[in-house]
């Protein structure tokens, strides 16, 4: 029979378990020091790091905005590529829309208004100047009315725009009454006119399409009905009409109708808007109007103020002939029938058509029609693709009632509810539960930022650009009046995301990264590079990438970059050689993720100073 243990073996038993947990709270111990030293990181750059910032705090990285000629801090300082100032006359450099390339390609069609990119070996590899005595935009919405002349130092408009009220040179800055060609008196009571047939009140129509916006009165002054306008306009003889348009904080790209599709989603505005823009809208057996068709939703609105319309009561002061005139609005008139698009108004100098809902509810479709179909089965591969004179199809309804495409809810609402290219499926490999985890997902990486970056949410940041904007998961998380963002989806891209951007009510364009952005210098607050970097890699330059971002980065304004940690070690070292102030951040989840955030500032420097200031 076996015995059982006595008081001794107990005593024994008890010392060991003792033991085991002293030693495993000892190991812990030492492996949570580890991990919070960086040596435990698992990558090739976790001690350099460790040395120079505890990956938690910010102590050095300053966000606020000031001119002071201060040293660079020296504790970032490290063996590095510095980049030299551009010369002075490269202040305003466009590189896609330069004026000097422009004229060698054919005016036909405005071509030459289009963007071109240089060939790399005229591509510059240096830091783009700001201007002497350049100084922080007026925070919104004071900056709606004025710019600081420092900034944009550009006369000829307040002398050709005089009578019309576009802008108006007062001391030390513009103000900018709110007139526009086609509104003399102001956008507002333009506004108003247009909402007595356009629903802006009730949320329905949130984003807008502004085709030749001037300095973007137009969409300046929609911002306060919650309506965000994408607005555009050649870099031609109106100098600096789009550079305007951005200082003064309203969403603007430089861009033209030419010859290649515009670089948007099909389905993707509420309305499109042509005020006294001299597009010539009936050439080309509509070519222009059906590009507008597509990017315009079903049961959007198109408003066209000026000529022709109501050409009998003012050709003379148009100095063109009555023939001529009413020959334009026939054709104009005639095209809008054929793309089934209903007249709702037309007062004074302003009409306005509806899109249809679906092509059930288009008699003319049913019947014998001219107008040709377009073939491409994607409607949104519109990168460098040439305009065709044909109209996109819809897709297919079930009944005469429903929205093609599905229908959108108003805004806000529309913001975080699933955008039916979702869940309709019409985006391959992506799921109602996959869109809904990165919304989440989004909401908890900007809480992470704002804990860094105390300035993030509070309208410090106006003019916000999300290079790859994947769902528009961030843009959705900072939705403010108090900012814009506009949402880049790369078009190298396994997946094209813009459309959903777009029924959040966001607003956004497709982009190659691999060439410069269609805008001026200096015309962003904030820049968020999420993966951008890992999916660049082996297609173009860093080099060439951070110089554009750069480029189009105010002084002093922030960037936030999350990436592969190794990937952000090469950014970093290229920052701080072109005179960013960075730190080094964990993912919110822990050391031990790879995926790390960089934060940086552009230090403050002018044309003429070679000195930068920290």
């Amino acid at each position: 029979m076996a015995v059982k243990g006595g008081p001794a073996d107990s005593r024994t038993r008890s010392t060991v378990s003792i033991c085991i947990v002293i030693g495993m709270c000892v190991f812990f111990y030492i492996l949570g020091a580890w991990q919070k030293s960086g040596f435990g990181k698992g990558d090739s750059i976790a001690l350099e790091i460790t040395k120079r910032t505890d990956c938690t705090i910010l102590p050095n990285l300053s966000f606020d905005t000031h001119h002071s000629k201060q040293g660079v801090s020296s504790d970032l300082v490290s063996p590095v590529k510095k980049f030299k100032p551009c010369p002075d006359r490269f202040t305003d450099y466009t590189p896609r829309q330069d004026q000097n390339r422009a004229m060698k390609f054919p005016r036909e069609s405005m071509n030459y208004r289009e963007r071109h990119c240089p060939p790399q070996k005229e591509k510059l590899h240096c830091l783009v100047p700001a201007p002497k005595g350049y100084v922080a935009p007026f925070p919104w919405p004071k900056s709606r009315d004025y710019v600081p002349f420092a900034n944009c130092p550009y006369k000829s408009l307040t002398v050709e725009k005089a009578i019309q009220n576009w802008v108006q040179y007062e001391g030390n800055v513009f103000r900018f009454p709110g007139g526009g060609t086609q509104f003399p008196q102001g956008a507002d009571k333009y506004i108003d006119q247009l909402a007595s047939v356009i629903p802006f009140a009730n949320g329905t129509v949130r984003t807008a399409l502004d085709t030749g916006c001037g300095v973007a009165s137009w969409g300046a002054y929609l911002l306060k009905r919650n309506v965000l306008a994408m607005s555009f306009a050649p870099r031609d003889s109106h100098e600096a009409q789009v550079q305007f348009a951005l200082e003064r904080g309203v969403p603007a790209v430089i861009g033209v109708l030419g010859t290649i599709k515009l670089p948007y989603p099909a389905r993707a505005f509420d309305m499109a808007h042509c005020s006294r823009c001299l597009i010539p809208w009936g050439i080309n057996d509509g070519l222009y109007m059906m590009e507008v068709d597509r990017v315009l939703r079903p049961g959007g609105y198109w408003v066209l103020s000026g000529p022709p319309i109501n050409w009998k009561a003012n050709y003379k002061g148009w100095q063109r002939t009555k023939e001529d005139l009413e020959a334009e609005q026939n054709k104009i008139e005639e095209i809008a029938e054929l793309l089934c698009w209903e007249k709702v108004s037309e007062k004074g100098e302003t009409a306005i058509w509806r899109k249809r809902v679906n092509t059930e509810s288009c008699p003319s479709r049913h019947e014998e029609s001219t107008m040709q179909m377009c073939e491409s089965t994607n409607a949104d591969d519109v990168w460098y693709k040439k305009m065709k004179a044909c109209v996109t199809p819809l897709p297919d309804v079930e009944n005469p009632s429903e929205v093609a495409g599905g229908a959108i809810e108003p805004f806000p609402s529309r913001l975080n509810a699933i955008p039916p290219r979702i869940s309709k499926g019409l985006i391959p490999g992506v799921s109602s539960q996959a869109y809904e985890k990165d919304n989440k997902m989004w909401k908890k990486h900007v809480k992470a930022y704002s804990n860094v970056n105390k300035y993030l949410l509070t309208g410090r940041y106006r003019n916000i650009m999300d290079m790859n904007a994947g769902f528009g998961g961030f843009a959705a998380a900072i939705e403010s009046q108090k900012s814009w963002v506009m949402n880049v989806v790369p078009t190298i891209g396994k997946i094209a995301t813009l459309g959903a951007v777009y029924e959040r009510g966001l607003i956004g364009i497709y982009h190659d990264w691999c060439e410069a952005f269609s805008t001026y210098p200096r015309t962003y607050d904030l820049i968020h590079a999420s993966g951008l970097f890992t999916l660049y890699k082996n297609k173009c330059s860093m080099e060439d990438i951070l110089l554009e971002m750069d480029r189009i980065l105010r002084p002093e304004g922030a960037v936030i970059m999350r990436d592969d940690v190794d990937v952000l070690a090469k950014v970093d070292k290229f920052a701080q050689g072109m005179r960013w102030n960075t730190k080094l951040v964990d993912h919110e989840d822990g050391p031990l993720v790879r995926e790390k955030v960089l934060f940086a500032v552009k230090q403050y420097w002018v044309g003429g100073n070679q000195t930068a200031s920290a």
